[in-house]
């Protein structure tokens, strides 16, 4: 392990959950802070090999970009990661031979900066273990599992596997969708299954897809076309439970037949270029972001559909905004775990994080049926949406995080 002695119980805050959210908190902090700043990440698994066995890939917003770049992660994943210059979208039944695309649109911001950049998980992760692991305020606690915490008038303890205890003025959990310490300190999510399976793999195909995006709306769920670097592309797409698991137990050919009949010919033959994997889909939104001494970022928070890919995003954004909060609240002197300074953090993020939930599953709702009225005044909408370039820039900019009351990390600025 690099970083501050395991020894030392002390930290200004501990951080629980070493995924991309947790490493990105960590060395904003670390930066913020600034010297004589001590934190610990905590995580059941290694933090210390390279990651691997995530073959998703996720697409950053320009937002997140700049903040990883900010935090010094960014050069270790530029050569892999692919702007999306363009996206398309169509909204057809499986067994239509033609998909009209009925919206189309440039995916630049602010001049001819990309909106989004595709990156591969393990590498994204593997970026910031590394930056997280050169900055010597950071320790990397591998393999300590958090069993209980305690919040009290001027900190917290966290007991950890073994028996040692770690404590601090702020304990933050970024430990999932499924968080145990969410649950440990009595906030309530609200949220449903959508009866759907995510399924994800990576093709490889014979033409150049030039940095453009596809989104198919299906009737069982979207089925996304996400570029890659190089001829390659990752494809993300919803299927019912049942039919998914039929899918993911064909054969390479099999599997092949059913990635071909949604891909379609536009980029000539494809094969597959990695394993299938797949995961439940469910939506969940916790009833508060904070507690005594305590605060939810990322999954732990919030947790939306993939239809427009920013469950990665939405996590960055929890980083830059508590970073913010935490580096204000530091430089003036005040207790950085107090509710009163939390609740800052609470009232940034609150209303973008339920927004994009609802955002998202009613995106799903609306798209995930084959009812023919409801196609026509769908497609009649987005038709609409294809004409009117003012609004269609508006999404672009919010998809890429940079609308509304902006932290300083998704602008590029350090704290």
């Amino acid at each position: 392990m690099k970083g501050v002695e395991t020894t030392s119980a002390q930290y200004d805050v501990i951080i629980a959950g070493g995924g991309n959210a947790g490493l990105a908190l960590a060395c904003a902090l670390a930066d913020a802070l600034g010297l004589g700043a001590r934190i610990a990440v905590a995580d059941r698994g290694p933090l210390s090999a390279p990651a691997a066995g995530d073959i998703r890939a996720s697409a950053l917003s320009a937002g997140s970009k700049r903040l990883l770049a900010v935090i010094g992660a960014w050069d270790a994943v530029a050569a892999d990661a692919q702007p999306v210059t363009a996206v398309d979208i169509t909204d057809s039944s499986l067994k239509d031979a033609f998909r009209p695309v009925l919206v189309s649109y440039d995916n630049r911001v602010e001049g001819d900066e990309p909106a989004t950049w595709i990156v591969e998980n393990d590498r994204l992760r593997n970026a910031l273990l590394s930056a997280a692991a050169a900055r010597p305020e950071i320790a990397l606690l591998g393999g300590t599992g958090i069993a209980a915490f305690a919040a009290g008038e001027h900190g917290v303890a966290v007991d950890v596997a073994g028996g040692a205890v770690l404590r601090g003025p702020l304990l933050v959990a970024a430990d999932g969708r499924k968080s145990r310490l969410r649950e440990a300190a009595g906030i309530k999510v609200v949220g449903w299954a959508y009866g759907q399976a995510g399924i994800v793999t990576t093709v490889r195909h014979e033409k150049l897809h030039g940095g453009r995006a596809v989104q198919h709306f299906l009737p069982s769920g979207p089925f996304a076309i996400l570029p890659l670097v190089g001829n390659r592309s990752c494809i993300t797409w919803s299927e019912e439970e049942k039919r998914a698991r039929e899918i993911l137990a064909l054969d390479d050919a099999g599997f092949l037949a059913e990635v071909e009949q949604r891909f379609g010919r536009r980029l000539g033959a494809i094969t597959l270029d990695g394993p299938r994997a797949s995961w439940p889909l469910d939506m969940h939104l916790a009833r508060a972001l904070v507690a005594d001494r305590f605060a939810l970022i990322g999954d732990a928070a919030h947790g939306v559909h993939p239809i427009a890919g920013q469950g990665l995003n939405l996590g960055l954004r929890d980083v830059a905004a508590l970073t913010e909060v935490l580096a204000d609240a530091a430089r003036l002197g005040l207790d950085i775990g107090s509710l009163a300074v939390l609740e800052r953090y609470e009232r940034w993020r609150r209303l973008d994080s339920a927004l994009s939930a609802a955002t998202f599953d009613a995106l799903n709702r609306l798209f995930s049926n084959d009812w023919t009225v409801l196609r026509t005044v769908r497609d009649f909408g987005l038709g609409l949406v294809d004409r009117m370039p003012g609004l269609k820039q508006f999404f672009v900019t919010e998809a890429a995080g940079l609308a509304g009351d902006v932290p300083k990390l998704l602008r590029g600025e350090k704290v």
